[in-house]
């Protein structure tokens, strides 16, 4: 039994901007009965099983791979992943092929400090290139008939995705319209691909979406920056199969173990600022942090308290394309997700707003706000020394202790006039639709030192 129609609130669409289609209202959230599991069988599974699909031949992986280095190895592996980098799987296939492909660690994995850090998004990854080419390239290290039908099933799927998840910059994610178009390609009821769309597909100009922490998740009561992902969790974070499962018999195989997966993300902790802190500093910022932000993103410390709140696009003032309907929340593909098997236990429900995250680990979670517009905390705090066209380091040595973020290079013009010798997708550049860092504007009235105080104490969440 579906429980998506009973609980989704429906909502007409206004002048706003806002789709038509299931909504949710802003404000706070109400939490969801989630399945238990077993974390470390959860651990096992992400990093072991084959909830993607499909992938590479390992043998014509090999031919361009060396086994990874030690520092990108993770413990506990076994077989051929013992090799493996942290964010690949190798897998056998129901035809009996091994296959290796990205798991969830590609997104959800980052060194800092000199330390990986799983649960952390990547902040680094660069999805401004068409790999389509590269697929259909594969080809040419594939050998044998049973091979070539593994690769030309992953190249199919690959070469239909790939024009609508290229980003306008590095270092931001294209998920959201990855997974509208895979709910496009395949059949609501049966999860069957079909290689022609069957409802109309989303426009090829990428929303971005800076990946969120893992540990969010220990307090937030719906997933997404919209808070759209609303009911079981787990089975709304096994949509990483929607690119190669084909049959909800195949799907339920995977939701068995995904109550385990999600047991896991949720005994992952934040890491700790690793440098020095001014404690009588932090102290005084605690009393400016609970009189200026607590309202939105909750206490810390020994009576912790997190308010799952909405706030509204008009009240924040960050872009708002996503948050009016870009990507999977398109109302489309909110009904495609609740009508299918996976609104069995699950359903999307957008707001029109963002969700006050959690703000434990937030030194580490660099750039901000959902767009990954805003490079540190002290621009956060402060929108005057936002630019509206700049450049970021990726070197994940590169931190600024002191503006809590990533080092950038201000520029004076844009993506469509980059500067002689920068390449365009290398640039921020706040004036294209989706990446605007504007809003979030509540540290401007704060004076320097209170700016500073506050700083020193989210250092210590």
């Amino acid at each position: 039994m579906r429980i998506a129609p009973a609980l989704v609130v429906l909502v007409a669409c206004g002048s706003d901007g806002a789709p038509d289609g299931p909504s949710s209202p802003v404000g706070p959230m109400p939490a969801y009965e989630q399945r238990t599991g077993d974390a470390a069988n959860g651990r096992r599974a992400l990093i072991e099983e084959g909830y993607v699909g499909c992938g590479v031949p390992l043998s014509a992986y090999r031919k361009v791979f060396e086994p990874a280095p030690e520092s990108l190895r993770l413990a506990g592996r076994t077989g051929v992943n013992a090799e493996m980098p942290y964010n690949m799987t190798a897998f056998r296939t129901a035809a009996g092929i091994e296959v290796v492909t990205p798991n969830c660690l590609q997104c959800h994995a980052e060194t800092i400090a000199g330390k990986l850090v799983i649960g952390l998004g990547n902040h680094t990854a660069d999805y401004t290139n068409d790999v389509g080419a590269l697929a259909e390239a594969v080809g040419g290290l594939v050998e044998g008939e049973a091979e070539r039908a593994e690769w030309s099933r992953w190249r199919d799927r690959i070469v239909a995705i790939a024009p609508y998840t290229i980003t306008a910059t590095q270092g931001v994610n294209s998920a959201d319209n990855l997974a509208a178009v895979l709910f496009a390609h395949r059949d609501r009821e049966t999860l069957a691909w079909s290689d022609t769309p069957l409802m109309e597909l989303p426009p090829d100009i990428v929303v971005p979406v800076d990946v969120p922490p893992w540990w969010h998740m220990q307090k937030k009561h719906a997933m997404f920056y919209v808070g759209a992902g609303r009911g079981d969790h787990a089975r709304i974070m096994m949509t990483a199969s929607t690119l190669c499962v084909d049959t909800v018999d195949e799907a339920r195989a995977i939701d068995a173990y995904f109550p385990d997966v999600r047991a896991y993300l949720m005994s992952i902790q934040p890491p700790a600022w690793p440098y020095a802190v001014d404690a009588a500093l932090a102290a005084t910022g605690r009393g400016i942090f609970e009189q200026t932000c607590a309202r939105c993103h909750g206490t810390y410390g020994d009576l912790e308290e997190y308010p799952n709140l909405i706030v509204a696009v008009d009240e924040v003032g960050t872009d708002g394309t996503m948050a009016l309907g870009a990507g999977q929340f398109a109302d489309r593909y909110l009904e495609w997700f609740n009508e299918s098997f996976f609104g069995e236990l699950a359903f999307l429900s957008p707001a029109p707003g963002y969700v006050a995250p959690p703000l434990d680990g937030v030194w580490a979670t660099a750039p901000y706000l959902h767009n990954g517009s805003v490079p540190t905390l002290r621009a956060l705090l402060d929108s005057s020394l936002r630019a509206t066209y700049f450049t970021r380091s990726f070197d994940t040595d590169d931190y600024d202790t002191s503006a809590v973020g990533w080092r950038t290079t201000k520029l004076a013009t844009g993506q469509s006039e980059p500067p002689r010798g920068v390449r365009a997708s290398s640039i921020y550049d706040t004036t294209v639709r989706g990446y605007s860092n504007a809003g979030h504007t509540y540290g401007d009235a704060l004076s320097a030192g209170e700016r500073d105080a506050l700083l020193e104490y989210l250092k210590t969440l």
